[in-house]
């Protein structure tokens, strides 16, 4: 076992061990578990982390020292020693002060005066309290929103509350970080997934919460495939933030500056835990908690309009009710931005409204002039026929916005089993050609309880990005088609309907060919043979209907 699975294991067993606890407490499966467990483990993290960044700048500690000697000398600090120290580690790290720390509130548990469960209320509150102006995130209105919360007051039985904390410091303290530290994204992305995946489910009307990595990874590699420096990645729609962590990491954590926003509290608390650990903790201050489409927070100074971007990724709601902030949408002062149009307001099935083509447009409006963007939508977008999302492709189209789509797999996605494409998007466009890729017969179907999910492999993201970033053509696979021929098409954007189509029998002989048609011939008797008996099946129930009834 490489070093690396090691530490994912002990990582996800602490996780699970987590888990187990508030089950034992009646909280598995709760609404608040998902708030203890990722503010718990995150805490743990935070912890771990100032041990470590206390080894690289204390003159008197070096890498070997042992975690009990770092926390020895850090006893022994002044207040004015300790403050030195902490401003020498720079801003991403968060500062632990010494009764905050997990080994305190370890050899502290018995305390009665004030309560175990009070003291760790209080180390959290603290580290919030401590760290505000660097972890926070904010509202639309500009209000931070603190790292933790109290975790006491979900455990509703107040005499529990001390056994809780002490099972959960227990196991804290038999687990280190150590050498996590050093891990770059890959690693962090499969431990994230772990963490949440049991929480992974729509929490809200406008909520999808995670985009699969391989994903990810597939659009990161398309938009940046060669170095670049000092740019805006950008996501209306975050969530948990797995496109811009992919897209950052391509890029260089130090090479980008991220901003986002999403109406769900809950996929903010997500995103943020996401940036702490993959080491953007420089971004925390632009992931804002707010309606993207209604009340977009991310502005221009110097015009009083919207910002704009070098990247965009996102993985917006495809189908939701926004019927009680549609006429808002539709005013006069939003034309500029949604220019193609806001959906109507059906008779029936409102929650099936397509939100997502607003987001479209949002996108485009956010993108600078050589900005590029990459756009999950559902695959039936690429044929749209009508309504506001057949005003948006042909809007795409016309204006030659459209550099690629990439058609998915069915089931993709663990929360959804509808089909999905990825919109590529560059403004500055020189040609008037669109690469298309079907990838839909890629990778590998399992079973995941009693839904069926689609995972692709490694050598599966290969092929699709180096044939796309390549623009190589392959039979069945993929296609480079001009503007000129979409529009003659109908402006579809389905990839299948470009491919070639062969005849078996072109290029057979004489007596193949013959074969060829006798065979497809006696198909088709027996085809015509099994109509005649359902036929006759059919005529002879019908018969015995009792009409009288």
């Amino acid at each position: 076992m490489t070093m690396e699975r090691e530490i994912i294991r002990k990582t996800e067993k602490m996780i699970e061990e987590l888990k187990s606890v508030c089950s034992t407490y009646g909280l598995g499966n709760a609404s608040s578990e998902y708030k203890i467990i990722t503010e718990i483990f995150l805490y743990k993290y935070l912890n771990d982390k100032f041990i470590y960044e206390t080894k690289k700048v204390a003159k008197e500690l070096n890498e070997n020292s042992t975690t009990k000697e770092v926390e020895k000398y850090l006893d022994s600090l002044s207040p004015e020693q300790f403050s030195i120290l902490t401003m020498r580690m720079g801003a991403n790290v968060a500062k632990i002060q010494n009764s905050y720390r997990v080994s305190t509130l370890f050899n502290n548990q018995n305390s009665t005066i004030p309560e175990f469960y009070e003291l760790f209320d209080n180390a959290l509150i603290g580290i919030s309290n401590d760290n505000v102006d660097i972890f926070s995130v904010k509202t639309g209105s500009k209000e931070k929103i603190k790292l933790f919360d109290t975790l006491s007051q979900y455990i509703t039985e107040s005499d529990k509350r001390n056994t809780f904390f002490r099972a959960m410091i227990s196991k804290l303290v038999e687990f280190s970080f150590e050498n996590v530290f050093s891990e770059k994204y890959d690693f962090f992305a499969t431990i994230f997934e772990y963490l949440i995946k049991d929480y992974n489910k729509d929490f809200g009307k406008y909520a999808e919460y995670y985009t699969p990595n391989s994903i990810a990874r597939i659009i990161a590699k398309i938009l940046a495939p060669d170095p670049t420096q000092n740019v805006t990645l950008y996501d209306p729609a975050a969530g948990s933030g797995t496109l811009l962590l992919a897209l950052a990491h391509q890029i260089g954590e130090e090479n980008c500056t991220i901003y986002s926003q999403d109406i769900s509290q809950k996929s903010n608390e997500f995103l943020r835990l996401n940036l702490i650990l993959n080491n953007l903790v420089h971004s925390l201050g632009n992931v804002i908690h707010g309606d993207t489409l209604l009340n977009p927070a991310h502005l221009n100074k110097e015009n009083n309009g919207l910002a704009q971007f070098d990247y965009i990724v996102s993985n917006p709601p495809f189908k939701t009710d926004f019927s009680e902030t549609r006429d808002q949408l539709a005013d006069d002062k939003f034309k500029d931005r949604f220019c193609c149009d806001v959906p109507t307001i059906p008779r029936k099935d409102v929650d099936k409204m397509p939100i997502y083509v607003l987001f479209i447009q949002h996108i485009l409006y956010s993108l600078k002039d050589y900005g590029k963007a990459a756009i999950v939508v559902p695959t039936g977008f690429l044929t749209a026929k009508t309504g506001v999302e057949r005003k948006v492709l042909e809007y795409i189209i016309n204006k030659n916005y459209i550099n690629g789509v990439i058609s998915m797999p069915s089931n993709v996605f663990a929360t959804t089993g509808t089909n999905v494409s990825v919109l590529l998007i560059r403004k500055d466009k020189q040609d008037e050609n669109v690469f298309l890729i079907d990838a839909s017969n890629l990778g590998e179907k399992i079973k995941e309880g009693k839904k069926q999910r689609t995972i692709l492999h490694p050598t599966d993201l290969e092929k699709i990005t180096n044939i796309y970033i390549n623009k190589t053509i392959e039979k069945d696979f993929s296609v480079s088609v001009s503007i000129n021929e979409i529009k003659n098409n109908n402006f579809y954007l389905n990839p299948g309907q470009y491919f070639e189509l062969e005849i078996p029998c072109c290029n057979l002989s004489k007596s193949e060919f013959k074969e060829y048609i006798s065979k497809e011939m006696k198909e088709l008797i027996n085809l015509f043979d099994e109509s005649d008996k359902l036929e006759k099946v059919i005529i002879d129930k019908m018969k015995d209907i009792d009409y009288d009834l």
